[in-house]
């Protein structure tokens, strides 16, 4: 394996420190893991991905209400006031 010598400022240490206790790893194997994952990510824009799609199977699965409850702002009325 080769060496890779960089500076980190002393809260960095301490918080990868922290993190190879609390993950059982050497500070050596836990930045190796960390470097491997920035660089192995999916390059280029994130997909877009609405709200609707996010919601999935939730949208439509409750019956009744108010038809108009998206749009009517009377049902807003008393919102945040409790």
């Amino acid at each position: 394996m080769s060496t890779l010598s960089i500076k980190i400022t002393p809260a960095l240490e301490r918080e990868i420190d922290l993190a190879s206790r609390r993950e059982h790893l050497t500070k050596s194997e836990l930045v190796r893991r960390a470097v491997a994952a920035y660089v192995l990510r999916p390059t280029g824009p994130a997909k877009f991905i609405s709200a609707l799609e996010q919601a999935g199977p939730l949208v439509g699965c409750f019956k009744g209400g108010p038809k108009d409850l998206a749009s009517n702002p009377k049902y807003l009325d008393d919102f945040g006031k409790r």
